[in-house]
């Protein structure tokens, strides 16, 4: 076990150079509807129970299917009215189950990454061969089914090895959803390519407001006013971003979406401050304009530590 897995060097928030967004735009905001599968009796894994009340549980997969029965499309509606775009955290597996969704998301011109094969399939006892072959099935897949290219990557479940970041870097992905420690995008340090750990959230992820923490709608929708208000303040010094994970079995249920509507709005107004955009055009303008910047500036601050993830500098 590493005292500390070197993923990313300390990059201290004061005094950074700006990050500014197409047109000065001062947030860049992301949405990341997570459709998920999740199956009915999945193989086991010694680390984890895919059902938390334990196997089966039908309660649980018919809730997850409601969000993709039902939720998905209101939250597509709701996404529409306002003209903001998914980034769909995807299950890839999902593909041959509901194909439905995946063609309502290709006409609406959403984009894909990939969150595994199923959410009930997880990283944990893979060797890199193994997880090499999940990732190129995962572009393969997704490739063959919208003829996009897959940049992003959420480990299904959250769950990793120490070889994931390094894996995907070598396959050309360009962003990663699956650390938490930053208002901006910053470079991770794989061995290859140029990987920029992107802001996702747990804060405002409504798995964590409505299943752990149990809030109220009403209390949700303040949450995500105050956190996108102070982003944008920041953001005029520094460049932030902001992204909403959602999960349709959760937020789209019938007392909670028109209130999760106001927070819609409340970003919409703020549209010329504000590019609406997706997780991949944030890694790409990220990547193209600002990632020498950022290298520089952690190096200028003598903070920089050398070595990739899990191998540090010796």
């Amino acid at each position: 076990m590493h005292a500390d897995p070197n993923l990313y060097d300390y990059w201290p928030y004061e005094g950074r150079p700006r990050i500014e967004w197409p047109d000065g735009k001062k947030l860049a905001f992301w949405i990341a509807p997570n459709i998920e599968y999740y199956e009915f009796a999945p193989p086991p894994n010694p680390k984890r129970q895919p059902w938390p009340r334990g196997n089966p549980d039908i309660q649980g997969y018919s809730q997850r299917a409601w969000g993709n029965t039902v939720g998905h499309w209101r939250l597509m509606e709701l996404l529409d009215k306002y003209g903001m775009r998914g980034s769909i955290s995807l299950s890839v597996g999902l593909i041959d189950h509901h194909p439905e969704i995946i063609e309502a998301c290709v006409e609406r011109n959403w984009e894909f990454f990939s969150h595994g094969i199923y959410n009930t399939r997880f990283s944990y006892g893979m060797d890199p061969e193994q997880e090499l072959a999940v990732i190129r099935d995962s572009i393969e897949t997704v490739e063959k089914a919208t003829g996009q290219r897959i940049r992003g990557y959420l480990a299904p479940a959250l769950t990793h090895t120490e070889s994931t970041l390094d894996l995907i870097a070598e396959n050309d992905f360009w962003y990663t959803c699956d650390l938490f420690q930053d208002d901006q995008p910053q470079p991770i340090k794989t061995r290859t390519g140029r990987l920029v750990s992107m802001p996702y959230s747990l804060e405002v992820n409504d798995v964590i407001t409505y299943s752990v923490m149990g809030y109220t709608p009403e209390q949700y929708t303040d949450i995500l006013k105050r956190h996108f208000d102070q982003l944008l303040k920041e953001g005029a010094e520094s460049g932030t971003v902001m992204c909403i994970p959602l999960h349709a079995y959760l937020v789209s249920q019938p007392h909670r979406l028109r209130i999760f509507e106001e927070a819609l709005k409340h970003v919409a107004e703020h549209s010329d401050d504000v590019w609406i955009t997706t997780g991949q055009e944030i890694a790409e303008h990220f990547r193209t304009h600002y990632w020498d910047q950022t290298i520089a500036d952690i190096a200028a601050r003598g903070v920089m530590t050398g070595g990739t993830g899990f191998a540090p500098a010796k």
